[in-house]
């Protein structure tokens, strides 16, 4: 398994545990190899501390007891020998207990050789010291004293001699063993600094190739890391290691190619905002000069909507008065045609009276005609009686004429009458249908009063009506103004935008993110262009100075029909342009309707 594979913690802790492992080996491995020599060594000191001291002990004790063998010998005094004798078995017997644990502690070939030796020259001195004993008892002082001094001393001596020699061999034998220990401590710690040596420089190969296998990605990502802070996401990594910073070298790649994607998105966005802002800031160029000519144009709007309020509350006072001019003109024609029913009825009283007058007048005439008769015949009569007669037929005469002029004034007072009576059914039919004109003529007064009240409240209506749409146009007039003061800092703000976007670009245009195609800027269209091709809309209004207009003109004038305006709302959407044509199809062309 290659070491690249392997991921970054496992590598680490492996790395880590390792060295530690074996630190801790190689530091157990010397603390039990120090114990060890250290045990050996207290050891084997021990025991030759313990049978260089039991040496010392019997060769003190072997002197001790040799002075008091030679005292017991030499002193005549049997009490004192007797003390003596008893503490000599007693160092005997002491030296006995003595070499029996020294012969215990005896291990080496050398050992049991020298207590070898100091076994024979002990059992040499024992047997003198009895031949010694023996000599004393036989009395001869001189025999005693010579081979005290001959042969006693000498054994003695010899005997002191091996065990000094045996002391000697145990010190010499604890030197060279703390030798040995020395120099197997010294080997253990060479051992070890050798091991740790080893370890170390394992653990200075295994660390090169954890730091080579960890510096070398990091290296190459902090270059593809400064490349891409330099701007150069141009740049990429393939490497097949499956540890962290393969990992990290194909996401550092990843990125740079997401930055690459995301830049030239920014930069084609930045582009685009820049034209946008361009084409927004001559939009709102365009924009401010209609909303200014809009206020303008509603400004003359008001004025002429108050002429026109004006015009129609003067409408609405005079549709007021001539409803009460009409109201009046009912009442009086309802008057007329109680008058003339009066006349009608009057009329027909007058040709009752006219038939009446004919009838007595026809009387009349009778009576004048029946006098007629009665005067002719009277007449008749006198003409009879001669000259008696000739009074009488004067007065017949003159009767008869009365009677005739009476005849004939009743004739034409009848003809009179009945021209008259005609007259009067003629004046009572005309009377009749005048009465029916007047019924008819009170119908339609009151009818145009009704109208005439209908056309006051429609006036009123319409007075409160222009007044909301007054009020509305002001309002819009004021919120025209504010959308002029808002397109100025619209297009300050489309200004800052632009600079901006140039900004954002120049910022943007660090990066190198390979060969992509620039934008072309937009080409900004003239703005004497741009407001020739939104002046249909305003030339209307531009062409005409402000100046009072009549109000026929300003009746005259189009308006866009609206419903009852009770309260203008702010965030209604502006009324679609109907009035304005509508420009050609373009990204420039999209402001030209307002």
């Amino acid at each position: 398994m290659k070491l690249d594979n392997v991921r970054l913690a496992p590598k680490l802790w492996g790395s880590i545990v390792g060295l530690l492992g074996a630190m801790l080996l190689v530091s157990v491995w010397a603390q039990h190899q120090a114990g060890r020599v250290m045990d050996r060594t207290l050891e084997s000191m021990a025991s030759f501390e313990n049978r260089i001291t039991l040496a010392v002990q019997w060769k003190g004790a072997t002197e001790t007891t040799g002075e008091r063998v030679l005292a017991s010998n030499a002193t005549p005094d049997p009490d004192l020998t007797t003390l003596f004798d008893g503490r000599v078995k007693a160092g005997i017997a002491g030296i006995s207990a003595i070499q029996a644990k020294v012969l215990e502690l005896a291990t080496t070939p050398a050992d049991k050789k020298a207590l070898e030796r100091v076994a024979s020259e002990r059992s040499n001195v024992l047997a003198l010291n009895k031949q010694a004993r023996e000599i004393k008892q036989g009395g001869d002082g001189a025999a005693f004293k010579t081979f005290i001094e001959s042969k006693y001393l000498a054994a003695i001596g010899s005997y002191v001699d091996s065990l000094e020699a045996f002391v000697q061999l145990q010190q010499s034998q604890r030197d060279a063993a703390r030798q040995e220990a020395q120099a197997a401590r010294t080997q253990a710690n060479v051992l070890a600094w050798l091991t740790q040596g080893i370890v170390f420089v394992l653990g200075l190969v295994l660390s090169f190739l954890l730091v080579r296998s960890i510096a070398r990605p990091l290296h190459r990502a902090v270059e593809l890391s400064d490349a891409i802070a330099g701007g150069n996401l141009t740049v990429s990594a393939h490497d097949d290691r499956q540890d962290e910073f393969g990992h990290l070298l194909r996401t550092v790649s990843q990125m740079a190619a997401r930055l690459r994607s995301l830049v030239a998105e920014v930069r084609s966005g930045v582009d685009s905002m820049s034209n946008a802002s361009v084409e927004i800031a001559t939009g709102n160029h365009d924009l401010s000069a209609r909303t200014e000519q809009t206020a303008a144009n509603l400004q003359q709007t008001a004025a002429s909507m108050e002429e026109l309020t004006a015009t129609v509350t003067q409408s609405a006072d005079t549709a007021r008065q001539a409803n009460q001019l009409a109201s009046t003109a009912a009442q009086a024609a309802t008057r007329g045609g109680e008058v003339v029913a009066q006349v009608v009825e009057s009329m027909q009283h007058i040709t009752n009276s006219s038939r009446k007058i004919a009838d007595i007048i026809g009387v009349i005439d009778g009576i004048a005609f029946q006098t007629n008769i009665l005067a002719l015949n009277a007449a008749v009569e006198a003409a009879r009686a001669g000259e008696q007669g000739r009074g009488f037929a004067v007065v017949a005469s003159e009767v008869r004429g009365l009677a005739q002029r009476s005849a004939e004034a009743a004739k034409e007072i009848k003809n009179l009458i009945g021209a008259s009576v005609n007259t009067v059914e003629t004046g009572s039919g005309q009377v009749a249908q005048a009465g029916q004109t007047m019924d008819e003529i009170v119908a339609s007064v009151r009818r145009v009063s009704d109208l005439i009240g209908e056309i006051t409240a429609s006036s009123n209506e319409q007075r409160d009506g222009i007044g909301q749409v007054n009020q509305a146009v002001s309002n819009l007039d004021q919120m025209t103004q504010q959308n002029a003061a808002l397109v100025e800092e619209s297009a300050a703000a489309a200004a800052s935008l632009r600079d901006q976007a140039q900004r954002l670009s120049e910022v943007v245009s660090v990066f190198n993110v390979g060969h992509t195609p620039a934008s072309p800027a937009p080409a900004p269209r003239p703005a004497a262009a741009r407001v020739a091709a939104a002046a249909p809309a305003r030339v209307p209004a531009a062409a005409a100075p402000r100046a009072p207009q009549s109000p026929a003109a300003k009746v005259a004038r189009p308006a866009p029909a609206a419903p009852k305006l009770h309260a203008p709302k702010p965030a209604a959407a502006p009324a679609p342009a109907t009035s304005a044509p509508k420009a050609a199809k373009g990204s420039d062309d999209d402001w030209e309707s307002f």
